[in-house]
């Protein structure tokens, strides 16, 4: 967690900045306003800090700015400050929601020492929702996407967004960066779970039965059609269908799938029976289709019926800091399986992790760590595809890779003694408030670690 910023709002000048030296002077950041309404941009349910507010104040007061905040966040810890409190004024104060209510002339240790107490209070909210948050993870339907990255981040927001949407959905991405498992989990994260998820590879099937794979057909409507099949389409009905590597799908058979997203029914070959659906269409493809419409390899009317929302997954090469986070996570899943042992990871293996350029992206890396569970230390870490300083993207600097390395370090000690603090630290050699310390940085919960 950053360190915490004091809002600090109060009309005249020279009592906020006699606030902001006592409030410098005991390390806190200190972000001064002269008005009220200045000061409600700042203000979000995950800022890490407290609001410091006079009471009166022209254009909106100190109550009426308490109001607004706690309309955002209601546990945001608001302080106000007042040179004319009374016993009511107090009562009436905290009974709307102050934090605390501190009345002038006051002395820098006691606006110090509640400003302190606030902090804290804050401190353990925002842990608390965290905490709250993590279960909440842990415990949802749907396959587990890890990463901490930026791009990840955004895109877990986007999966809970539009997992009860009745949009179809377009996801872009490299071979190997998790199409399918982002569509797994928009269908188990949908009201859709309970019925059927369905999943056909375009380029594994010929063009001859493409159609028949997807739109069924009657007894004798081709030669060997012996008797009636249900097609991916119908199957699907009521539940999701994922169409991967669509860029691989014949011209004719982009009509009638363009037919059947505007139409929302089907007719199985040989039938004339229009057969009404209720699915999901779930696309996915490694190339970029816009350009394949303008250069006519792909129909440009159905690009733009499938992007109406797109999930553009990064390559592993993008989101490096994520690269200890899921090598430990698939090398749990393979000791799991194999229930064997796992080694250690040598700073020379994990820094040439970090460089390797990771063509075959998650899929590469699963493989990996699949090995490494097998062979340990003498599983063989030499790529020949590492980066060189002229292909390394922006983002991960010298400190990021210490910071990654940490991190990585931290977890296996907290994993191997199943979240033991006393001694993962001793293992470590370092204090117990610096292992702390490091953990909170770097989101680390004791629970995750806890045997079970």
């Amino acid at each position: 967690m950053t360190t915490p910023t004091i809002l600090l709002v109060d009309d005249e000048a020279s009592v906020r900045q006699s606030i902001e030296q006592s409030l410098q002077l005991a390390d806190y950041q200190v972000k001064s306003f002269a008005s009220a309404k200045a000061v409600l941009a700042h203000i979000s349910p995950d800022f890490f800090g407290v609001l410091l507010s006079d009471i009166r104040m022209p254009e909106m007061d100190g109550l009426e700015l308490m109001q607004a905040v706690l309309k955002i966040d209601s546990e945001f810890p608001v302080m106000l400050i007042s040179g004319h409190a009374d016993v009511s004024t107090a009562v009436n104060a905290i009974r709307e929601g102050a934090y605390d209510l501190i009345e002038k002339p006051f002395s820098a240790s006691l606006l110090v020492d509640r400003v302190k107490r606030a902090v804290e209070q804050r401190r353990l909210t925002l842990e608390n929702r965290h905490l709250k948050e993590a279960l909440e993870n842990q415990n949802r339907i749907g396959p587990r996407i890890i990463g901490e990255a930026p791009a990840m981040l955004k895109l877990r927001k986007m999966v809970s967004l539009i997992a009860n949407a009745e949009t179809d959905v377009l996801i872009f991405g490299e071979t190997g960066t998790g199409k399918e498992l982002f569509a797994r989990s928009l269908h188990e994260q949908s009201k859709r779970r309970d019925h059927n998820y369905v999943a056909i590879n375009c380029g594994a099937i010929s063009e001859q039965l493409l159609e028949s794979e997807l739109f069924g057909h009657e007894a004798g409507a081709f030669t060997d059609a012996k008797k009636r099949r249900i097609g991916k389409f119908e199957y699907a009905n009521g539940g999701t269908l994922f169409l991967d590597e669509i860029e691989s799908m014949s011209t004719a058979t982009q009509v009638s799938l363009l037919r059947v997203l505007q139409e929302r029914q089907i007719e199985r070959l040989g039938s004339n029976d229009l057969i009404p659906l209720d699915m999901r269409v779930i696309a996915a493809t490694k190339i970029d289709l816009k350009d394949a419409a303008e250069r006519k390899e792909f129909r440009e009317d159905l690009y733009y019926r499938l992007n109406v929302v797109t999930l553009d997954l990064p390559p592993l090469r993008d989101r490096r800091e994520d690269i200890p986070l899921l090598f430990q996570h698939f090398v749990l899943v393979a000791s799991a399986r194999c229930e064997t042992e796992v080694p250690p990871l040598n700073r020379k293996a994990l820094h040439t992790l970090l460089e390797h350029r990771w063509p075959g992206n998650i899929r590469e890396l699963r493989n990996m760590a699949e090995r490494y569970v097998l062979l340990g230390e003498s599983v063989n870490f030499d790529f020949p595809t590492l980066m060189n300083s002229n292909e390394m993207p922006a983002g991960l600097t010298l400190p990021d890779q210490v910071a990654c390395f940490e991190k990585t370090l931290i977890v296996q000690a907290l994993t191997h003694h199943k979240g033991c603090i006393k001694a993962a630290m001793e293992s470590l050699g370092l204090p117990r408030k610096t292992l702390t310390d490091k953990m909170k940085k770097y989101g680390l919960e004791r629970w995750r670690f806890l045997k079970k």
